[in-house]
């Protein structure tokens, strides 16, 4: 059981803030108003505890097939003064268009769904890259100075150092 919150109330939290956000239930609750309530709070899929770890594995990459990732991102995003579009790979500042690649699109969306809290390097790679490693890690640093130089125009927008650990992207309201 987690501390705090229960499951089912952390599910409606999360409806509440996104209808697509995949929901992967694994309890020891094997009652079936348990999952009935699960499966109505929008549970994609319900695994009763002891489960097998491979057949969890297998539901997990089920539920990101039928998750529209692209549909999650196929959306204006407005950040500070620019406007984002991470399905046209596109930064707007005053009327003026920057097409960005599509791992600084990535970023960048990346970034802005985790704005003003900390973002550790390892979470950036592997999400992003797939695999943390060294040379991955420079090329990571390479791009986050592409986004503060995209970024320069808006001073609400900040992307900060922390050193040893990662980064948090602060996007002031004013």
């Amino acid at each position: 059981m987690m501390p705090k919150m229960d499951g089912f109330t952390l599910a409606k939290e999360v409806r509440k803030k996104n209808s697509k956000t995949p929901i992967l239930f694994i309890t020891a609750k094997s009652l079936k108003e348990d999952k009935l309530i699960g499966y109505d709070l929008g549970a994609d899929d319900y695994i009763i505890k002891p489960f097998d770890e491979e057949e969890l594995l297998w539901k997990i990459k089920a539920v990101i097939r039928r998750t529209d990732i692209a549909e999650l991102k196929n959306e204006v995003i407005h950040i500070g003064k620019y406007t984002f579009e991470p399905f046209n790979q596109s930064l707007n500042f005053n009327g003026t268009i920057k097409r960005i690649t599509e791992k600084e699109s990535n970023l960048l969306f990346y970034l802005y769904e985790h704005r003003n809290r900390l973002i550790k390097r390892e979470e950036l790679l592997t999400n992003l890259w797939g695999e943390n490693d060294y040379f991955l890690g420079r090329s990571l640093d390479v791009f986050i100075t592409k986004m503060r130089k995209y970024l320069k125009e808006d001073e609400s927008i900040h992307i900060e150092n922390v050193f040893g650990v990662g980064f948090i992207f602060n996007v002031s309201s004013k």
